[in-house]
């Protein structure tokens, strides 16, 4: 009991080196929350991956459409439950800022491989059932205040032309974990103003989505897929979702590699910050120290108090970083459109990341002094002038 007083007495000591102190290491482990999250949302497609759910695109590139006619033979192989199909749609929304998913889907299967969207089956209904209707994510009809029946006009760039879609669905995420900024309509509507305006391009679509019934068959179906289509004029690369999303995050993998270089030289920082005015405090307790081992206090009773008192402000600094990490990824969402980062939140993982390295650094930054201490003689000690 005697120890830990001392310890909060030394911690408040010097109030406003202390009070800095807690503050710079606060920032730091704000920053190093701060970063995590946006890497940890980059890879938020690959997390949110459906085990069951494959992929088939073309082998040469994604740009490069397959033709629906594969979607029969590829429905006939052993262990596939539902095939269904998407194009990437493109085009601008008031002005090329205004960014969010827009894919031409198979209205009868979309929502069977992807059951994590739900859709009330009035609004359902009503979808299927109207040429140019869309059905749209709740978080993108909150950033655009949509409602039902409302019309959203798109400038075509992949697909020129004006074009027009009828808001009659808003899915709501099963979790917080799914995207709910993506807006769909109906294949077939895409498909007829091909045939009449650049005939083509008709018949084609961007990808399958595959949703298998075990899987653990993910490997051999997806070479069945691959196999099927061998020599011909559009042959297929098939592969778990999770890995396809992956293909997409590797091509900014420099950008994260670069988010993750910075959260450890936060930590760096928080090391030379905490490490600085604990060096000061031995510095200045030399002869204190000297003192408490002539009246009794052994080398472990030295080491608890200047440990505990390194420990004391580095998890005040950790908590009080935790806590900014909170409002400053919220403000983040509210500046960044939700389209950007569409899964943008805190996740626990990155809250122990941070609580640890805060106490990994209080425990670091205290070697030092207590090596210093417990190698000064109690004579040394007392003529230190400091």
């Amino acid at each position: 009991m005697r120890i830990l007083k001392l310890m909060f007495k030394n911690t408040l000591r010097h109030k406003l080196r202390t009070f800095l102190t807690i503050v710079g290491i606060g920032v730091a482990v704000m920053a190093f929350g701060f970063l995590r999250t946006v890497v940890t949302a980059w890879y938020s497609g690959v997390e949110a991956s459906a085990a069951n759910r494959l992929i088939t695109r073309n082998s040469v590139s994604f740009i490069f459409p397959l033709p629906l006619a594969y979607r029969d033979k590829i429905a006939k192989i052993p262990g596939v439950e539902t095939v269904s199909y998407m194009n990437w749609f493109g085009g601008i929304y008031i002005d090329k800022t205004q960014f969010f998913a827009r894919m031409a889907a198979d209205p009868e299967t979309a929502l069977e491989v992807y059951p994590e969207f739900i859709v009330p089956p009035d609004q359902l209904a009503a979808f299927k059932n109207e040429r140019n209707a869309c059905i749209i994510g709740a978080d993108l009809a909150k950033q655009y205040n949509f409602k039902l029946g409302d019309v959203i006009p798109i400038e075509g760039d992949i697909y020129p032309g004006k074009w027009e879609f009828v808001v009659r669905a808003i899915y709501q995420p099963r979790d917080k974990m799914v995207d709910g900024t993506q807006m769909w309509f109906h294949w077939a509507y895409l498909d007829e103003r091909m045939r009449q305006e650049m005939p083509g391009r008709a018949g084609d679509v961007g990808w399958y989505i595959i949703r298998i019934k075990d899987p653990k068959d993910a490997a051999q179906i997806s070479e069945e897929v691959d196999k099927l289509f061998q020599n011909s004029r559009a042959e297929t690369k098939t592969e778990t979702e999770a890995a396809f999303q992956q293909g997409f995050v590797a091509g900014t993998g420099l950008i994260i590699s670069l988010l993750n270089f910075m959260a450890f030289v936060i930590i760096g920082i928080i090391m030379l910050i905490l490490g600085n005015t604990m060096i000061m405090s031995a510095r200045e307790r030399t002869k204190e120290y000297a003192v408490l081992k002539t009246i009794g206090f052994s080398g472990s009773h030295l080491t608890k108090l200047i440990a505990g008192e390194s420990i004391i402000i580095s998890l005040l600094g950790g908590g009080l970083g935790i806590a900014l990490t909170y409002p400053i990824v919220g403000l983040f969402s509210l500046v960044v459109p939700k389209s950007w980062f569409p899964i943008f939140y805190v996740e626990p993982m990155t809250l122990i990341l941070a609580g640890s390295s805060a106490l990994l650094v209080g425990i670091v930054a205290s070697l030092f002094p207590i090596q210093r201490s417990l190698r000064t003689s109690i004579v040394d000690g007392l003529r230190f002038v400091g």
